[in-house]
């Protein structure tokens, strides 16, 4: 198993994860052009965030998404982990384990960051699972959103 930063020939494979995940968690059906068009946008806009995959037998089997929040309080980023999918037939395998330890050695090492978030689908509870045995709390806060319709 090997994780690394992703690189922009990363994007097909990305964007397909991202299809699939919405589709299995959310029963959602994302139209793949702006998939395509969102996930180049991170590899061409680095501000927008970073990707880490897993591979295994040179193939990328799973992979996440870093975006950044300013803290004031803290005086540093907090990375966002989003975007996390790993292919069914790898799954149990420990591959989020994996990306999700080498980003927050990341952090650890970084004086500039200051920690790591995520939010899951509330009936996900396998992902909260997974979380909590990282080590991971949950969060005294709700999630509020407001989004825009697609075009």
């Amino acid at each position: 198993m090997i994780i690394r930063k992703a690189v922009y020939d990363d994007w097909a494979v990305i964007a397909e994860f991202q299809v699939a995940m919405a589709l299995e968690t959310e029963n959602l059906h994302l139209d793949r052009s702006t998939v395509e068009k969102g996930v180049k946008a991170v590899f061409k806009n680095p501000s927008k965030g970073i990707y880490f995959v897993g591979e295994k037998d040179n193939k990328v089997v799973g992979s996440l998404m870093i975006t950044f929040e300013w803290s004031d309080w803290r005086n540093g980023n907090v990375w966002w982990i989003q975007s996390v999918y790993v292919v069914p037939e790898a799954r149990r395998e420990g591959i989020f384990k994996k990306l999700y330890l080498h980003v927050k050695e990341i952090v650890i090492s970084d004086p500039g960051l200051r920690g790591l978030r995520l939010y899951a689908e509330k009936s996900n509870y396998i992902a909260h699972h997974t979380y909590h045995s990282l080590g991971m709390d949950s969060s005294h806060y709700d999630m509020f959103e407001w989004m825009k319709q697609s075009d």
